[in-house]
């Protein structure tokens, strides 16, 4: 399956845009048609590549947004205001355009349907959209396993998939600026917004926790500060480039 991919064995794939879907004002979900795709799995990832004409190339990794649906791939793409791909991506490429892409990436920080273990889901911006895939996935195979999802995000109009969070366990956490009505001020995630019954250390919940570099390792340590199990804690982070 993809989880066993090797990236060096990888090799690029010209996709098509099929659809664009704004998220936030800054954030776009791009809908891929990739002839050939393998599948993947939710938590897996891709490397997209532009190349100018006068043949300078950058890529970037951007995680899959949606489970697998045949030749269709997913990608929600925040615009960094001076990056080198995120500005292309979410400004000029239009349904149409090609794009070169290769993956699935990454075989660790994935969720399987085959799991009937809870799973506690942390994300930090667009830490999120990994996670998104995950909850897709367990909807789309229909699992029972419950699912709970703490998402730090800075403001409401920062809040990816807003409308379909509505449905889920999902808990949203404001870090600058809260939504009229909300009772918990704004603040940076803290031991007191862990979920406590069911899904304590007790639990022995998966945890996956995605975000900038610094929400991983904060709240990383703090599931193990109040008992989670280190090996069950998994990770993964990115730098200002979403890279």
């Amino acid at each position: 399956m993809a989880g066993t991919a090797v990236p060096g064995r990888l090799t690029w794939r010209v996709a098509t845009v099929a659809e664009r879907r704004m998220e936030t004002p800054t954030a776009l979900t791009l809908v891929l048609k990739v002839p050939g795709w393998p599948g993947h799995l939710a938590g897996q990832h891709v490397d997209v590549r532009l190349t100018a004409e006068d043949g300078y190339s950058t890529q970037r990794s951007y995680s899959l947004a949606a489970p697998a649906d045949g030749e269709l791939v997913e990608l929600t793409v925040q615009r960094v205001d001076d990056g080198e791909v995120s500005p292309y991506l979410t400004e000029i490429l239009r349904v149409g355009d090609p794009i070169e892409l290769r993956g699935p990436v990454g075989g660790w920080f994935v969720w399987r349907a085959t799991s009937e273990r809870p799973v506690l889901l942390l994300a930090g911006g667009s830490g999120v959209v990994p996670l998104m895939a995950m909850i897709r996935a367990r909807r789309q195979a229909g699992s029972s396993a419950p699912f709970r999802l703490l998402y730090s995000v800075r403001s409401p109009d920062q809040v990816l998939y807003a409308k379909e969070l509505e449905g889920e366990e999902a808990t949203l956490l404001y870090t600058r600026a809260v939504p009229a009505g909300e009772a918990r001020p704004a603040g940076r995630l803290s031991v007191g917004d862990l979920p406590g019954d069911g899904w304590g250390p007790e639990a022995a919940p998966d945890c996956f926790v995605c975000g900038p570099t610094g929400f991983v390792e904060f709240a990383a340590d703090l599931l193990v500060d109040v008992g989670h199990d280190p090996a069950r804690i998994k990770t993964e982070r990115f730098g200002p480039t979403g890279g």
